[in-house]
């Protein structure tokens, strides 16, 4: 990310494996870290007594827990319960309410915001909250040369951050940027005099966690479970709930599906559910639901390994893919064929003016144009097991129109080591969802293209012409203040990542979250993967 676009870090191997999950991915990262919390004993009024609230997360915790620089989808999701920002937003409408500040900003359209912090609000270890830990945070998001993926989320539309006195800080801003006060959620309030000890960064990756939120860490174990306990002394405007929670990592379907379900369950709510395993869950009375996002199954080429330069080949292999079928045997229904880079359910989505409907005779006519025959591909892809389940149904439709094809599904840590390493590859087959970080299209789109971007040194592609304009034309739109005209500039620019196919999803499928009505009340399932239980309560 540079200063005047809104990318995701050109990071190098401390890279994408320090963020692991923005694949849903394991992680690098596995020392081992007892908690470093000592604030209060909880003595709040939780409503069921000493109970602990047993939560199973299909993904690793053992990624990064630094919240400048995680994409982990259990980090993130423990982070939201133990961290606040001056804003935090609904888990589902992502609509921005007072956190660790007192209000929202009323003028969401102006190019300064001051913020007070809530009277009381002390960290973990009891110390008090200030606006010193606020800039902190911020200056180290902003500062290019910590390369955190946070700034890919701030630098192009935030200047600086500045204390007005100990309570009150001014956000100023390059230019209006209404969706920038949801993207506060992304900076979590840290205190300074813990992380800016030497070492406390790297710490923070391992787990390392001290937050105002209402829940504070008490024991971290990684690849095995994360245990929490209420803050005695939040003040906030989400009061927890429960006297005590373990979140179990369960990345394998049948042991996750199995602590949730049958007379020995030992857990409440599970996320990542299999679509096979819907209907016995429910039977069973756990409510099963669904949030639909943008997560996807996305194919991204190596557009310098001959012939996936010419955009002909890209579009003939999206336009080879029964994806109706992919819907229906591998998803199980639980998806849609893509029809925009966007899901169907964002605010910002317009059917785009390319759509690869299943089209296999397209298919081998722009392959003919393109001068290509026997063409063998090779699919490099991650073994998530959703991933895995739609592969049978990319080669079965390749190897239809002629296109020898060949699967190999890897650890998705080994696929982007290959990608880090600059390996020669043909075709990357993986899932994204970057509805973790938001719902906003500025973002979204930033997040897997831009000049600097991470995905686009994957792809060998930023420094074409046509990427060069279609970057041009992202900025443009994020400097744009009308919000209508905004939105049509970026629905135009998706139409060229459209046409262009270089990286781009083939499915957008929901992701299931199961629990037991019996013990649980205000549970809501989420587009995207984690859980939020801050609005949720023993029944």
């Amino acid at each position: 990310m540079r200063d005047v676009t809104h990318d995701v870090p050109a990071v190098h191997r401390r890279s994408f494996l320090k963020y692991t999950g923005a694949l849903g991915a394991a992680a690098a990262l596995s020392s081992s870290l007892a908690a470093c919390s000592s604030g209060p004993e909880s003595t709040n009024d939780t409503g069921g007594g000493d109970r602990t609230l047993t939560a199973v997360i299909g993904y690793g915790n053992d990624g990064s827990w630094d919240p400048t620089q995680t994409a982990s989808a259990f980090a993130m999701a423990a982070n939201n319960h133990i961290y606040e920002g001056l804003l935090d937003t609904d888990p589902i409408s992502r609509e921005p309410y007072a956190a660790l500040a007192t209000e929202v900003p009323k003028d969401s359209g102006s190019t300064s915001w001051r913020f007070t912090l809530r009277t009381g609000a002390t960290f973990h270890d009891g110390k008090p909250v200030t606006a010193d830990d606020v800039v902190f945070v911020f200056d180290r998001i902003l500062d290019p040369k910590t390369q955190t993926l946070a700034r890919g989320f701030f630098a192009s539309w935030l200047k600086e951050v500045r204390r007005i006195d100990a309570r009150t800080v001014e956000l100023v801003l390059r230019f209006p940027f209404p969706d920038g006060l949801s993207r506060l959620t992304l900076a979590k309030v840290m205190p300074r005099h813990v992380f800016s000890r030497p070492g406390a960064w790297d710490d923070a990756i391992k787990g390392l966690a001290v937050g105002s939120g209402p829940y504070r860490q008490t024991a971290h174990h990684p690849k095995s479970n994360t245990t929490f306990e209420a803050f005695d002394g939040y003040n906030g405007p989400r009061r927890p709930a429960f006297k005590k929670m373990n979140w179990l990592t369960i990345v394998d379907a049948a042991p996750r599906v199995a602590k949730i379900s049958g007379a020995s369950a030992g857990a409440q709510i599970a996320d990542n559910i299999p679509y096979a395993n819907i209907t016995r869950l429910k039977q069973g009375g756990l409510t099963v639901a669904g949030g639909a996002g943008m997560n996807n199954l996305f194919l991204m080429f190596n557009t310098r390994h001959k012939p996936f330069d010419d955009v002909r080949v890209r579009q003939a292999l999206h336009y080879a893919i029964d994806t109706g079928k992919m819907v229906e045997v591998a998803l199980k229904g639980h998806g849609k064929p893509s029809s925009s880079f966007l899901d169907e359910g964002n605010p910002s989505y317009r059917r785009a003016k390319t759509v690869y409907d299943y089209d296999p005779e397209k298919a081998k006519a722009l392959l003919k144009a393109a001068g290509v025959t026997r063409l063998k591909v090779n699919i490099l892809a991650v073994n998530v097991s959703w991933i895995v389940d739609c592969l049978p149904t990319i080669k079965s439709s390749w190897d239809a129109i002629g296109v020898e094809t060949t699967l190999s599904p890897q650890e998705t840590t080994a696929v982007f080591t290959k990608m880090d390493q600059r390996q020669d590859y043909q075709v990357v087959a993986a899932a994204s969802n970057p509805n973790q970080f938001g719902l906003d299209a500025d973002l979204i789109m930033h997040y897997n293209y831009g000049p600097d971007n991470l995905w686009m040194r994957y792809t060998r592609w930023a420094d074409t012409p046509v990427a060069k304009q279609l970057f041009q034309d992202m900025d443009r739109a994020t400097r744009e203040p009308d919000p209508d005209r905004k939105r049509a500039m970026i629905q135009d620019y998706v139409d060229v990542v459209a046409e262009q196919a270089v990286l781009y999803p083939v499915v957008h499928n929901e992701l299931m979250t199961a629990w037991d009505p019996r013990e649980l009340t205000g549970t809501r399932a989420q587009p995207y993967p984690g859980i939020n239980l801050l609005q949720a309560k023993w029944v």
